[in-house]
């Protein structure tokens, strides 16, 4: 930790030098997909579960693994492309969860909505997330620490000076507004939110939707759909340090480390702040 910027706080400290990570990698994903683009398209390969990876993927969690030994030397990665090469490390008490890019069918699409996701889990529960939207030049960082949480709204600058604080607003009775998945829109779901009364549904890829309750645009994001745990663990804690919360559908603690399951999450709830 000794890398760090001597004369914040530990927390924006930790922020700023994860934000700095983040922004490496979203440099290299926006280079190589102005490069797909110019030559008239962006590859795309197959995983085992018939997921897209490019090499946009690839390379920037080579950086971000980089990034993160220097910084948090000792500290397990768990990140989505080693593990899909069988190379992923085992959790410990603490470690990290990464999605070098998340929302790749967005990526392919020339869509600007996908992220760079880096949470940061402690005893189980995620205290410390980055989510990076370098094509909408979007940063949200946030932790919780002892003394409370710390949510945050920049563009492209690692720099805690040219951040807003952002925090959840408190959920309304009525006129709620729910974000909802752009790709993975399910019956599920639209039943789900037919039983609310929605004023707005925002459609938005990737984990802004996260972004949007922490910065009190809007009130819940449901998702009834399988991810995973790098999908999730960088917007719950954004979430959860703007004064939000994510949980299971039945109101469970969203559980995190769970190898036996490949990391795989059966829905959540995110939510601005309860009254």
């Amino acid at each position: 930790m000794s890398s760090l910027p001597p004369h914040l706080p530990p927390a924006l400290s930790l922020l700023s030098a994860l934000a700095d990570a983040a922004l490496k990698a979203g440099e290299v994903i926006l280079r190589i997909r102005a490069e797909g683009l110019a030559s008239g398209g962006l590859a795309s390969a197959r995983k085992s579960d018939e997921s897209p990876v490019t090499a946009a993927d690839l390379a920037a969690e080579a950086i971000l693994r980089e990034e993160l030994a220097r910084l948090l030397p000792g500290v397990p990665v768990i990140a989505e492309e080693a593990v899909a090469q069988g190379k992923g490390e085992a959790p410990a008490d603490t470690f990290l969860l990464v999605d070098p890019l998340d929302g790749t069918r967005e990526f392919i699409g020339a869509s600007g909505e996908f992220t760079v996701n880096i949470g940061l889990v402690e005893a189980g529960v995620p205290s410390v997330g980055i989510v990076l939207a370098p094509a909408v030049n979007k940063l949200y960082a946030g932790a919780t620490t002892a003394e409370g949480g710390l949510a945050f709204l920049g563009g492209n600058d690692a720099a805690p000076a040219g951040w807003t604080p952002i925090r959840c607003r408190p959920m309304p009775e009525k006129g709620l507004v729910a974000v909802a998945s752009r790709s993975h829109f399910d019956p599920e779901t639209s039943a789900f939110l037919a039983g609310l009364d929605i004023a707005e549904s925002i459609s938005c890829g990737s984990a802004l939707k996260f972004g949007l309750v922490a910065e009190g645009r809007a009130d819940l994001y449901p998702r009834f759909g399988t991810v995973c745990e790098w999908d999730v663990a960088a917007g719950h804690a954004l979430v959860r340090a703007a004064g939000g919360s994510v949980r299971r559908p039945d109101g469970s603690a969203l559980p995190y480390a769970r190898t036996q399951a490949d990391y795989r999450v059966h829905g959540f709830i995110a939510r601005g702040r309860e009254v």
